[in-house]
């Protein structure tokens, strides 16, 4: 069979994602904060594209006129007298001697709008009482290797064989230097378990030699899993003394280092706010804070007059031209898109709007899709890291798209409305006898859902509640 080159003519359609469109998708999906961030970095990068001015009255503001003016107040004589008997030598020797013998020079500092409080870390405070401490020098050489070798919580992450390697000290000295820092504040920092931990800060609030301390040092898998009675059969004590121990134990703090966290809240901005305006509701889109743009005139003059330019710069011109106006255009396609998608969520759960998460009905993309005719894919790019004031409280678009449970009646619910109803009877259980997941599932019966006891398992574990024998208080 010989081989044969030929030249055929084929007719086809495809999908091809421009450079434009992969912007529109990639801007559809980013949450407020990255969405301001892209757009600070576009007016940096692009000189076609600027802020518009915000509107307002700003120079009726400076000038601090208004039509109704205030009436005329008498003017204050706030002239003081000074008593002619006051010794001004002997008053400034006293107080003020340097101040009297030299002029005040004024020094430049920072505005106080640019000092930034800072809160200390762990390792600068651990440090600072080292350096308040007495000892040797060989010692505090491993006490900063120590310190240095503290993670977030406050644990010791190497041991005392590699301490003492690094610093070419005894395992010895290195013992008596962990054990100063561990008495450092805060009290258990550099234990190497939690055991150690909990033990160091017990023998500091002088319960050593005791039940708490016995407790903590033999029994700690049973008093993880709260088995208190073996604990006390094992003992040979009464219960009560070792739930009074246990309470004792409760107060230590697991993790010392977490008071010195640098982790800083993030507070959650809302991209759409949901109003109650009479029957129905309002949607007003959050454009606080994101510039408004628009095209340069200067350069788009340039572009139409007749003045003769260079190839290279009437092309840059131009694809920055193009730039700045498909980003504009992606934004308001955006914010349009983000718009009718609330639009519609608020149509399925009206009911959630007015009388909370108990009436929130089960919704897929696909239902949204459908009303808006959108694709699923899109519906799910824009209810990614989007946000929604709304009466009931604060939520993502995502918390509204939720699975289906059936109930005895036929009907269904969704899968938020069965936590809701976990929640709450976890919350009313007797803590001396709490309910197993079984016994959740039949009374969720009564609310006419139908769950099975691994799906009551599984949403509370969701939820991040124990399981009952962890939940069990008895003291």
């Amino acid at each position: 069979m010989a081989l044969q080159l030929k030249q055929s003519l084929t007719l086809a359609q495809q999908l091809i994602m421009t450079p434009q469109l992969q912007q529109a998708i990639k801007l559809l999906q980013l949450s407020r904060l990255e969405l301001l961030e892209t757009v600070h970095t576009e007016l940096e990068t692009n000189p076609v594209l600027e802020e518009h001015p915000s509107e307002g009255g700003d120079e009726e503001k400076e000038t601090g006129k208004d039509s109704d003016s205030e009436p005329n107040l008498a003017e204050v004589d706030a002239r003081e007298k000074i008593r002619e008997d006051l010794d001004w030598e002997s008053y400034l020797s006293e107080y003020n001697k340097g101040w009297a013998e030299s002029p005040y020079e004024a020094k430049e500092a920072p505005s106080f709008e640019n000092v930034t409080a800072s809160k200390p870390s762990l390792q600068s405070h651990l440090m600072w009482q080292l350096n308040m401490t007495r000892v040797s020098e060989p010692l505090k050489e491993i006490a900063i290797h120590i310190i240095g070798n503290l993670d977030d919580d406050g644990y010791l992450t190497v041991s005392v064989d590699e301490l003492s390697q690094i610093t070419l000290r005894p395992p010895e000295e290195v013992l008596e230097t962990l054990s100063i820092v561990q008495n450092f504040d805060p009290v258990g920092v550099a234990a190497r378990d939690t055991r150690e931990c909990l033990l160091i800060q017990g023998r500091f609030q002088n319960f050593g030699g005791t039940l708490v301390e016995k407790i903590i040092l033999d029994h700690m898998d049973k008093l993880e899993n709260k088995k208190y009675e073996l604990i006390a059969k094992s003992l040979s004590v009464p219960l009560e003394e070792v739930l009074a121990a246990v309470s004792i134990i409760t107060t230590f703090e697991p993790k010392p280092g977490r008071q010195y966290s640098d982790e800083e809240t993030i507070y959650i901005s809302p991209d759409i706010y949901v109003f109650k305006m009479g029957d129905g509701y309002e949607i007003v889109l959050n454009e606080d804070g994101l510039p408004k743009l628009k095209i340069n005139a200067y350069y788009r003059d340039i572009l139409t007059s007749k003045e003769a330019l260079e190839d290279g710069t009437k092309q840059y011109i131009q694809d920055k031209l193009k730039s700045a106006a498909w980003l504009i255009k992606s934004i308001h396609q955006r914010q349009r898109t983000i718009y009718r998608v609330t639009n519609s969520i608020v149509r399925f759960q009206k009911e959630f709007l007015d009388k909370g998460i108990t009436h929130l009905r089960p919704l897929v993309l696909r239902d949204v899709a459908e009303d808006i005719e959108m694709h699923e894919s899109t519906i799910s790019r824009v209810t990614t890291n989007k946000y929604v004031h709304t009466p009931q409280g604060l939520f993502e678009l995502k918390y509204f798209f939720n699975s289906a449970i059936q109930c005895l009646n036929g009907e269904s619910v969704s899968s938020e409305t069965v936590k809701d109803h976990l929640r709450n009877i976890i919350k009313s259980e007797n803590g001396a006898k709490p309910y197993s997941d079984q016994e959740i599932a039949d009374m969720l019966k009564q609310h006419n859902i139908d769950v099975a006891r691994r799906t009551v398992a599984k949403y509370r574990e969701a939820l991040g509640i124990l399981p009952s024998r962890k939940r069990k208080k008895p003291y």
